[in-house]
């Protein structure tokens, strides 16, 4: 029996433990301090039953591995080229190929899909961004579920938050917000309102952790001012919350040690890095951070600390609103951007003035459908690579157990090219591997990440623990002024249509556009539409039908469509954050109508 991990891209980066013989059969690492001894439906069932490419393709003909490598380098050899990467914490040998950009003169994207926005909002306030542990999780009393969906997207934490009094904010009745104490069903887009609106009744009912602040030498008069900006009655409106839903909730926030556990659905705005910021300074007001069984949990930077042998200088582009069409060549490596990312029409005008399309993947999607030269990859069974997580701390090594039948590692395929382009090959693979790893602390049987600390913040923030916390001190929000809402709202025409705000959450089914694809809208019953009627879901970037699906989760004002559904990225924009070049799916709203 051999150890490895699961590859796929969520928070709880499970142990897996796979027979060599039967590499079929793979079962969760008992053993593991992380994880509750099964694995999430992916992993047992989608994974094995996935479309994976079974050869290669130049041209629309299936051809062997070598002839399609021959077709890549050309095409990478001859012009412009940008690396298109799959982002998301997966293995760290899926990297290497920016050394391979590096050596060909080529361009990289920056930015992300995902999470950008938040990180930057926690390094404005903390000045570096260090892992919640799931130990100091599972001492906390209170328990805050802000915008993540834990049954879906981090399963796995579940045990951790078993007996705690669990608190749940989103505009979507989740499973878990069903049994949690008391469930906020803010208004989306509002989170940031929300942070600032606590932060404020707890300074004015002098409930600041006074001890705390005194001993990070913090002064609250400052943002104390900032929150008063804020109008308390426009607010509430605007929120869609009562007087009481805030007393509740600050009930909870006030009853022992809290930890927020706050998902990547806040930020997808323009604003995104703002509520990060403002929740990260709440957290503040309340002393949460350093302190034993209290903190905010958001995607880990799980390569703090590394030195990263695969970091380069080279140009780069936006990985949200990518000028495809800049570029001779492009190469897309284990993403799917003709389906995930934002703005599908700009992005498939863009990639079809691409010359050579290159898709190196290893899933059947629209982006290898479209590609002019398709690799397959190799699975994670069929390579040497090392997990990291934005979850927990561990660090686990993923050796090869199987050989590939037809599919190509990422070292290789970077060997393969550099070779036909007469460019310098790389160091072994062991090398790199062996410099990751003795960059982390081993304790026991398992590698633990080099930024790791037990109780993060405990002597101060900033990387060396000597900066102060800084408290938002900003807002700037150009998408929806508060100020016009009830104006705004009075004046709109029932000729018009009434706009809903687009929420895009994952579904269980599937994980992005991998797996099951949905192609259902949930609609809140007040809607007035029938379930499994058509209707044509329109913004301002595009349209799609779905099928309906009636759903009392939601509320009033908002339409859901899972994150990877067929045509959803048809209505979302193209608008990059205003800190940390992340995308905004839901900066949109959307209009509905029927299909005769």
């Amino acid at each position: 029996m051999i150890k490895t991990a699961c590859p796929l891209d969520c928070y709880d980066a499970c142990a897996i433990t796979c027979d060599p013989e039967r590499i079929d059969n793979l079962v969760a690492t008992p053993s593991h301090p992380v994880g509750n001894g099964a694995l999430c439906i992916h992993m047992n069932r989608n994974f094995p039953r996935s479309r994976k490419l079974s050869s290669a393709r130049v041209g629309g003909r299936e051809v062997e591995l070598e002839e399609a490598l021959d077709a890549a380098a050309a095409a990478i050899g001859d012009g412009k080229t940008l690396l298109y990467r799959g982002s998301g914490n997966l293995g760290v040998m899926q990297s290497v190929s920016n050394l391979l950009i590096e050596r060909v003169g080529g361009t990289l994207t920056h930015g992300s899909l995902c999470d950008g926005a938040g990180q930057a909002g926690i390094e404005a306030g903390r000045g570096v961004h260090r892992q919640l542990p799931l130990s100091q999780i599972a001492k906390a009393d209170v328990i805050v579920v802000w915008g993540r969906n834990l049954t879906v997207t981090n399963s796995h934490i579940m045990p951790f938050i078993e007996g705690k009094r669990v608190v749940v904010i989103d505009p979507v009745k989740t499973p878990i917000a069903r049994k949690a104490h008391l469930h906020i069903q803010l208004k989306p887009r509002s989170d940031f309102y929300l942070a600032i609106m606590l932060a404020r009744f707890i300074i004015m009912e002098d409930a600041q952790n006074d001890e705390w602040l005194e001993r990070m030498g913090l002064d609250i008069e400052d943002f104390y001012d900032f929150t008063r900006s804020f109008r308390i009655k426009a607010i509430l409106e605007y929120m869609g919350l009562s007087l009481d839903d805030m007393g509740d909730l600050l009930n909870y926030l006030q009853s022992g040690r809290v930890v927020f556990l706050v998902g990547n659905g806040v930020q997808k705005y323009s604003i995104g890095h703002y509520v990060l910021w403002a929740i990260d300074s709440l957290a503040a007001t309340l002393g949460l951070f350093g302190e034993e069984g209290c903190g905010v949990s958001y995607l880990g930077m799980s390569r703090l600390g590394f030195d990263d042998p695969f970091a380069v200088k080279v140009p780069t582009v936006s990985a949200v609103d990518t000028p495809f069409h800049d570029f001779d060549t492009v190469l897309v490596q284990g993403a799917n951007p003709a389906e995930s990312m934002p703005d599908t029409a700009r992005v498939l005008e863009s990639l079809s003035k691409v010359r050579k399309l290159i898709y190196f993947g290893l899933y059947e999607n629209a982006t290898s459908r479209l590609a002019d030269i398709v690799i397959p990859a190799a699975t994670f069974l069929e390579k040497n690579d090392l997990r990291l997580s934005y979850g927990h701390h561990i660090v686990t090594p993923m050796p090869a157990i199987a050989h590939s039948a037809g599919g190509i590692s990422e070292y290789d395929f970077c060997n393969a090219i550099l070779t036909r382009l007469k460019k310098e090959r790389l160091e072994s693979e062991e090398s790199y591997l062996k410099r990751w790893l003795k960059q982390c602390r081993r304790e026991g049987e398992y590698y633990h990440l080099p930024s790791h600390e037990e109780i993060p913040y405990r002597d101060g923030f900033g990387e060396d623990g000597d900066e102060e916390f800084e408290f938002i001190d900003d807002f700037d929000d150009d998408f929806e002024d508060i100020r016009r809402f009830r104006k705004a709202r009075r004046a709109k025409s029932e000729e018009d249509g009434e706009d809903f705000y687009l929420v895009t959450p994952k579904a269980s089914h599937s994980l992005n556009t991998q797996f099951a694809k949905s192609s259902y809208v949930h609609l809140p019953p007040s809607a007035g539409f029938a379930e499994k009627e058509r209707v044509r879901v329109f913004s301002d970037y595009g349209s799609s039908e779905f099928e309906v699906r009636v759903d009392d989760s939601l509320r009033d004002d908002t339409v859901l469509i899972y994150a990877g559904s067929k045509g959803v990225n048809f209505l979302t924009p193209s608008i990059v954050s205003q800190e940390g070049g992340n995308a905004c799916y839901q900066e949109v709203k959307v209009r509905l109508e029927r299909v005769e």
